[in-house]
């Protein structure tokens, strides 16, 4: 009966601005588990889902007001206005360690970012191309609260002879794993599985992430560092 109301709260909210018919659906994928939503009347029975419904009666009357205010602002376009809120505060503390992490190392000859393995000259779309750098731990970039993205895909552009961001590690064509190894020597292997819609021409990967170093008797810092680009060129057939 919850889902029931909010889904038709949501619905009615987009017809008053003119989007009609729309079909709503309520996604059980979240990132922070809230207990049950009872309605008001099935709250008053207290059984277990009413008992498990931990902000009170009036749970889904609050729920449906927040959805209104977001339907509306993509019913008119002002998405960007809305206030983000305040960020829960155990979100902070989210990413740290239970055991602190170790000081990074690199092989004898490298320093973090070298490129272990290069990509191939040349690729075709639909294959997987393939890097491993140098790496540290990626908990380090966790930590920083500037770091954007621990890879790029680029695409280099001729017209202006400047390299465009085409995919970073939110893209689902990305995959980043990093491989741990003994006395804090690590490795990053960085994927990018080529999209059909992929257009030819030149292209490089590269890898970001932060490395932990610690000086005898000082605390340890973080040092950001950027791969050095492996290059190739994709293309449409042979």
């Amino acid at each position: 009966m919850s889902g029931r109301r909010l889904r038709q709260a949501v619905q009615e909210e987009f017809e008053a601005y003119g989007m009609l018919n729309m079909t709503v659906v309520i996604s059980g994928l979240c990132n922070v588990y809230t207990h049950y939503i009872t309605t008001y009347e099935e709250y008053q029975a207290q059984r277990y889902e009413a008992a498990s419904t931990i902000y009170g009666p009036h749970t889904l009357s609050a729920y449906i007001q927040l959805f209104r205010v977001l339907a509306k602002a993509i019913a008119t376009g002002t998405v960007a206005n809305l206030s983000s809120g305040p960020e829960p505060p155990f979100f902070e503390e989210l990413m740290s360690p239970l055991i602190p992490n170790i000081v990074d190392r690199v092989p004898s000859g490298t320093t973090f970012g070298d490129i272990l393995l290069p990509a191939n000259a040349t690729y075709r779309v639909g294959e997987v191309v393939e890097v491993t750098f140098v790496g540290a731990n990626p908990k380090n970039s966790a930590e920083n609260r500037t770091h954007q993205t621990f890879l790029t895909v680029e695409k280099y552009e001729a017209t202006s002879a400047t390299w465009q961001i085409m995919h970073n590690d939110a893209s689902w064509e990305t995959r980043f794993y990093w491989h741990k190894g003994l006395l804090g020597l690590s490795n990053a292997t960085i994927q990018w599985h080529i999209p059909d819609t992929a257009q030819p021409g030149t292209y490089r990967i590269k890898y970001f992430g932060h490395s932990r170093k610690q000086d005898s008797l000082k605390p340890a810092v973080l040092l950001s560092f950027e791969s050095s680009p492996s290059v190739f060129e994709v293309i449409t057939t042979w």
